[in-house]
């Protein structure tokens, strides 16, 4: 499949983020910049998403349900009454059905964000300009942002910094902390995704 017409779409929408903040002292700067607006627009796109998608008072409800059946069944098994076990062996059914109706309402954004999310995702590991930025960290935040574990998955490219992340690793921490400031400034009830 020729990916290059991916290339002819994204790059005029897409690389003016990455020049829109040019520091002669840093390179890498305006890719940093760039890389972090997206995250802002991907985070805005998928919070968005699970508003308009997801009946958001519907999922509250199942997660109390949830949460109160999980609770009684803990007390049942403790106490080791046979008849209130029985009990909470009917009631399964019913929390199998609500937790399957949450997983397909959680699963409602996801479906609709993949495919333009993986094909930006795709623009930002083959773009020259932000696939070689990285940035050095603090010792306390890289080890408290538990970034050694993430490296063991994700190697660094050579010539990178033990104490830096890369563009992957800048843009996980972006997303994250801007879909926490979304979904607070949207009104989201829960962080289920």
């Amino acid at each position: 499949m020729d990916l290059s017409i991916l290339n002819t779409i994204l790059n005029p929408i897409l690389n003016p983020l990455i020049h829109l903040v040019h520091d002669p002292n840093n390179p890498f700067f305006g890719s940093i910049i760039g890389v972090f607006i997206i995250a802002l627009c991907v985070s805005f796109v998928i919070t968005l998403a699970n508003k308009l998608l997801v009946d958001q008072d519907r999922l509250a409800f199942i997660q109390k349900e949830m949460k109160g059946f999980q609770g009684d069944m803990m007390k049942a098994q403790k106490s080791g009454d046979p008849k209130a076990m029985a009990e909470m062996q009917k009631k399964q059914s019913e929390f199998m059905t609500l937790q399957k109706e949450m997983m397909l309402n959680s699963f409602k954004p996801m479906i609709v964000t993949f495919v333009p999310i993986i094909i930006v995702f795709y623009w930002m590991a083959q773009n020259p300009a932000i696939n070689h930025i990285y940035l050095n960290m603090p010792h306390i935040p890289f080890y408290v942002l538990l970034v050694p574990i993430f490296h063991t998955f994700y190697h660094q490219s050579a010539g990178v910094p033990f104490f830096a992340i890369e563009w992957l690793g800048w843009y996980i921490l972006c997303s994250f902390a801007l879909s926490l400031i979304w979904r607070k400034l949207l009104g989201l009830k829960s962080a289920a995704l």
